[in-house]
């Protein structure tokens, strides 16, 4: 037996297979499969179903897991949403950003955002809603795709092609808007742009009659760990301001920055020049 497969052997001594199982379970769920019955769990746990039966009494039990409509199926409960929430507040970025973003809100007058990546998606763990009518379907813990977004292109502008390649290996893209990118080279192509402005600003890139600002937030290594962005209703998008609001959203994103230890003259020092 290779010393890898004794490191192997160890580490499975110490799984508990049914909190393995129960997590397991609790991932099914997604915003494509808000409901899942516990037949259709066991068929793609391959579970017995008494088993499968037994986890989600268990779940429920705990509030992870409740009852839909009718009885039949299962969803998320309040517990997982308090781990969620109770996670975003945990994380050092979402503690520094929640305020300035609080600050960029009242002075621009727009609705502000921290994203995240998570693998080729990214996940809202911040945001301040400016009081307008215009009403968001994002909230905190909203996911969209990364390659189809202002936000989600700032926060790919780290990866060189082939590390884009393996994120998106399919031959076309998934398209939401007529200025998603349709390949990997042309989202490479665009996010290179990007990175060498320092920010990015477009108008229904990927919600029709909004624009958004979104500059690049990085950590102490230079490394890219989240986007700070600005959305601004097309009705309410004053060429004549644009300067102002691209300034205002780029220094809020090097203030963050800052907090984390980044320091663009450090950087520089060590021949790495990147643009924020």
């Amino acid at each position: 037996m290779s010393k890898g497969n004794i490191s192997e052997v160890a580490q499975d001594k110490y799984l508990v297979p049914a909190l393995e199982r129960g997590l397991l379970l609790l991932g099914q769920f997604s915003h494509l499969d808000r409901k899942l019955s516990a037949p259709e769990l066991a068929r793609r746990l391959s579970l017995p179903r008494s088993t499968v039966f037994r986890l989600l009494m268990t779940l429920e039990s705990m509030g992870f897991v409740q009852r839909a409509e009718g009885g039949h199926d299962y969803r998320l409960g309040l517990a997982v949403l308090r781990l969620g929430f109770e996670y975003l507040a945990s994380l050092e970025l979402t503690e520094l950003g929640a305020p300035l973003l609080e600050r960029l809100r009242g002075e621009i007058g727009f609705s502000c955002n921290l994203v995240v990546r998570d693998g080729r998606s990214i996940v809202y763990v911040a945001k301040s809603s400016a009081p307008t009518p215009f009403t968001s379907s994002v909230h905190v813990g909203t996911r969209l795709p990364a390659h189809a977004t202002v936000l989600g292109r700032v926060l790919l502008e780290d990866l060189t092609l082939d590390e884009l390649r393996e994120l998106f290996p399919e031959e076309h893209l998934a398209s939401y808007s007529s200025s998603t990118p349709t390949t990997v080279m042309d989202l490479y192509e665009l996010v290179q742009k990007d990175r060498e402005r320092g920010y990015v600003l477009q108008e229904a890139f990927f919600e029709a009659r909004v624009s958004t600002i979104a500059a690049p937030v990085r950590d102490a290594t230079g490394r890219i760990v989240a986007a700070l962005g600005a959305t601004i209703p097309s009705s309410r998008f004053e060429p004549e301001r644009i300067d102002d609001l691209v300034g205002r959203v780029r220094s809020t994103a090097m203030e963050l920055s800052r907090l984390l230890n980044y320091s663009p003259e450090k950087m520089q020092a060590m021949g790495r020049v990147v643009n924020l």
